[in-house]
């Protein structure tokens, strides 16, 4: 009879830590565009000027990008995870806190790599729709308030960490064994950040195909498609 009550404060401290972490890089640990941008110019010698230019170039360039920023937001997390599971189930909530962190930069160097910038509150809003559906969250046209940031990223994020605390819970609860502990956490965040990230990449190269014909006011390149619609959702 115990055991429900103390899931459900389980599950309340989880949805918390996600939520201070999703908080945290949204107001102080954030990409900032110009410094990745920056770096996108020096270790890819990408020819580009801003993000603006980013549908000149092939997008099997950006898919590659794209894959590579999920593959190293994955190594991260995974050695995150490892270094703080050694501590067992206590130091999940710290962990969790990182692992939004970890995760949201990865969101939103995927939104660069993919020309969306979120400089505006237009662009902030859009930033957290494809976090949202990175997480599987649907928020429903009535949330969108895109004209009162301060007001919608607060709301969204509350429904992320909700979903996500869901998750986890169910996946990390065999978190109690110290250096099993370590082992798991590592491959629980690996695929965690795999998971979302790559949902994140749909929506953002969906997006992103969608612009670019739109711009060139011609068809898709040949041998370039949308992704499935079901295996956009995934």
């Amino acid at each position: 009879m115990a055991d429900p009550p103390k899931r459900t404060w389980f599950l309340r401290r989880a949805e918390s830590a996600l939520r201070r972490g999703f908080q945290r890089a949204y107001e102080t640990v954030r990409v900032d565009p110009q410094q990745y941008l920056s770096h996108l110019q020096a270790a890819h010698r990408l020819p580009v000027s801003s993000f603006q230019d980013m549908d000149s170039l092939p997008v099997e360039l950006l898919d590659e990008l794209a894959a590579q920023t999920i593959r190293a937001g994955m190594k991260i997390a995974a050695a995150e995870g490892a270094g703080f599971g050694l501590a067992g189930i206590f130091s999940l909530l710290p962990d969790l806190s990182i692992l939004a962190v970890i995760t949201l930069r990865t969101v939103q160097k995927l939104s660069l790599i993919y020309g969306f910038e979120y400089n505006t509150d237009e662009e902030v809003a859009e930033l957290w729709i494809a976090a949202a559906s990175a997480a599987g969250v649907d928020i429903g046209r009535e949330l969108v308030e895109r004209q009162i940031v301060n007001k919608f990223v607060p709301r969204v994020i509350e429904r992320i960490a909700a979903r996500a605390s869901v998750e986890v819970v169910e996946k990390w609860s065999a978190r109690v064994i110290p250096l099993a502990s370590s082992i798991l956490g590592a491959g629980l965040n690996y695929y965690f950040v795999r998971a979302w990230g790559e949902r994140a990449r749909n929506h953002f190269r969906e997006r992103h195909l969608v612009l670019r014909q739109q711009r060139a006011g011609r068809a898709l390149p040949e041998g370039v498609r949308l992704l499935p619609r079901a295996q956009r959702e995934e």
